[in-house]
C-alpha cells in the first residue's frame, strides 16, 4: 500500500498533506510535531472516525494535533505516522446564556470562545496565554489549567460532556450539557488529560461562567511567597471584588523579563524577591480599581510588602502582564532551556523553591532557575539558566531534585502540561505504581493495537 494515495481515496473530502508540504510550514511549539509521512484534516467527525479506522486496519499510528502549542511533545510525530488535524473543526455551534452552555468542535480556539461566549456576558472560565491558538480540543487532551484554575478548576472541571473518537472508529457520545449526572461511570474523564491516547476528542460541551463587567491589575513587590499568599487570602475574602489572578514571579525570572522586554529600572516594582501579580473583577474599572488600591493598603504591613503599583490604564496593565506572558524570551536567552511544570501544596512554596534552588547547585555551580507560576494553585513553572539540549543524565538528575517528594507531599511533577514525551520517564520514576499498572490496563482494553499516540503518557 502506498500512504498518500490510500489516504486520499478512503478520504476523499479531508484535506491530505504529505512531508514535504508538512516540512514548508509551520510546526508550532515543537519542531517535531511535523515529522509524520501524512497529515490529514477531516472535514467532519465521520471523517475523524474513518481515518481512526483506516489507520487501524492498517496498524498505522496517529496523532491528534490541534492547535499545536503543547509543551511537552504530547503531538511530536514520527515517520510512518499519520496527523489528524483537527483545525477545520473550528465551529461553536451553540451557545446557551441561560443553561450557561457552549457546544464547540474540538478546532475551535480558547481565544475564539472567549470572544463569543463575552457576547453574552460569559466566559469559559479558564485562560492561558496561548488563548490565540490553543484549542479546546486539545486543551481537554492535556487537562489545561492556566490563571483561573484557583478558582474554576482546570479544563476537568468546565466540561461537561464531550465526543470522541474511539480507536475503533467508533464514537463515544457524551455531550451532557448538565452538570449534575450520576449514572454509572462518568467516562468522558477517561479522554480527559489522556493526551489523544484513548481516543479523538472532535466535541465538546463547556462550562461558560457570568464575568465581571471591569477588571483592574497591579504589580506588588514581596519578600516571599508567603507574602504574596498572605495577600491573595485577603483578596478571595473580599466581597466586593473577585480576584481572577494571582502569578507570582521570583527575582530571577522578572529580572531576566525586565532586561528583554527593556523596561526601566523606575518604571514597574521589579527589584523585590518576588513579585505578585494580581487581577481584580469588579462591575467597574472604578471599584476594581478602587478595590485593589484599598485591599493593598488594609494587607500592606501585615503581608510585608515592599512596594506596589496598581494599573491606571489597560496599556500599563498590559506591560505589567507582558511580565508574566512573554515567556518566550526565555527561550531567545537559553535555546531549548530544560523547562519544568509542577504542582507543590501552597504552604510549601518557599521551602520548595530554596530547596531546588540549592539542589541544582549541587549538580552546576551556574544554575539559577527562573521561577514564576500560578501562586493560588501552587503550580509554577521553571527553567534552567542553560542551553538545552543537556544530557540524559544530567536531565534525569535535574528532574529528581525538582520532583523530589513532590508525590509524597500531595503534589503534582506536571501540572498542566500533560507527559507526552518529554516526561515520559518521568512518569515511570515519580507516579505512584499502581496508578501506573491502571493507566496501563485502560489503554491496553481502549487500544490493544497501540494506534492512539503511542508512546505518549503510557508505553506499551
Amino acid at each position: 500500500m502506498t500512504l498518500l494515495p490510500a489516504l486520499r481515496s478512503a478520504l476523499p473530502t479531508a484535506s491530505v498533506w504529505d512531508a514535504a508540504e508538512l516540512a514548508s510550514r509551520d510546526p508550532g511549539f515543537d519542531a517535531r510535531n511535523f515529522g509524520a509521512s501524512a497529515l490529514v484534516r477531516p472535514r467532519d467527525v465521520e471523517g475523524v472516525a474513518a481515518l481512526v479506522k483506516f489507520c487501524s486496519e492498517h496498524g498505522i499510528s496517529l496523532v491528534a494535533q490541534g492547535g499545536r502549542t503543547g509543551l511537552a511533545g504530547g503531538a511530536a510525530t514520527s515517520q510512518g505516522q499519520v496527523i489528524c488535524d483537527l483545525g477545520g473543526h473550528n465551529q461553536i455551534e451553540e451557545i446557551d446564556p441561560f443553561a450557561r452552555v457552549a457546544i464547540v468542535q474540538a478546532g475551535v480556539t480558547l481565544g475564539a470562545l472567549q470572544e463569543a461566549a463575552a457576547v453574552h456576558g460569559l466566559d469559559p472560565g479558564i485562560d492561558l496565554a496561548a488563548r490565540g491558538s490553543a484549542t479546546i480540543g486539545g486543551m481537554v487532551s492535556t487537562n489545561a489549567g492556566g490563571i483561573m484554575a484557583f478558582r474554576n478548576g482546570t479544563m476537568r472541571h468546565r466540561v461537561l460532556g464531550l465526543e470522541a473518537v474511539l480507536p475503533d472508529g467508533r464514537v463515544f457520545r457524551d455531550l451532557t450539557r448538565v452538570l449534575k449526572t450520576s449514572a454509572g461511570y462518568d467516562l468522558k474523564h477517561l479522554f480527559i488529560g489522556a493526551e489523544g491516547t484513548l481516543g479523538i476528542v472532535t466535541r465538546v460541551a463547556v462550562r461558560l461562567d457570568p464575568v465581571a463587567g471591569a477588571s483592574a491589575t497591579a504589580l506588588v513587590g514581596v519578600p516571599n511567597a508567603a507574602s504574596a499568599q498572605r495577600i491573595v487570602r485577603h483578596f478571595l475574602a473580599s466581597t466586593s471584588a473577585r480576584l481572577t489572578a494571582a502569578e507570582i514571579l521570583w527575582r530571577n525570572f522578572a529580572s531576566l523579563m525586565q532586561r528583554a522586554l527593556n523596561y526601566g529600572p523606575g518604571q514597574l516594582p521589579l527589584d523585590a524577591p518576588c513579585l505578585l501579580l494580581l487581577g481584580l473583577g469588579a462591575d467597574s474599572i472604578e471599584a476594581a480599581r478602587s478595590a485593589l488600591e484599598d485591599g493593598l493598603a488594609a494587607i500592606w504591613e501585615e503581608a510585608g510588602i515592599i512596594d506596589g503599583l496598581v494599573a491606571s490604564s489597560d496599556a500599563q496593565a498590559a506591560q505589567m502582564w507582558r511580565l508574566r506572558e512573554e515567556t518566550v524570551e526565555i527561550e531567545r536567552a537559553h535555546p531549548m532551556a530544560p523547562s519544568f511544570d509542577v504542582s507543590v501544596p501552597g504552604g510549601g512554596l518557599d521551602a520548595y523553591v530554596a530547596r531546588i534552588e540549592a539542589g541544582l547547585k549541587k549538580i552546576d555551580a551556574s544554575y539559577a532557575p527562573y521561577v514564576y507560576g500560578h501562586l493560588a494553585d501552587g503550580n509554577l513553572h521553571i527553567s534552567i539558566n542553560c542551553e538545552g539540549p543537556v544530557p540524559h543524565e544530567r536531565h534525569a538528575g535535574i528532574e529528581d531534585v525538582l520532583y523530589e517528594g513532590l508525590r509524597q507531599a500531595g503534589g503534582s511533577f506536571s501540572a498542566e502540561h500533560g507527559v507526552g514525551l518529554e516526561k515520559r520517564e518521568a512518569y515511570e520514576r515519580h507516579a505512584d505504581p499502581v496508578k501506573r499498572d491502571l493507566a496501563k490496563a485502560i489503554k491496553e482494553l481502549i487500544d490493544p493495537g497501540n494506534v492512539m499516540n503511542p508512546g505518549k503518557v503510557v508505553e506499551l
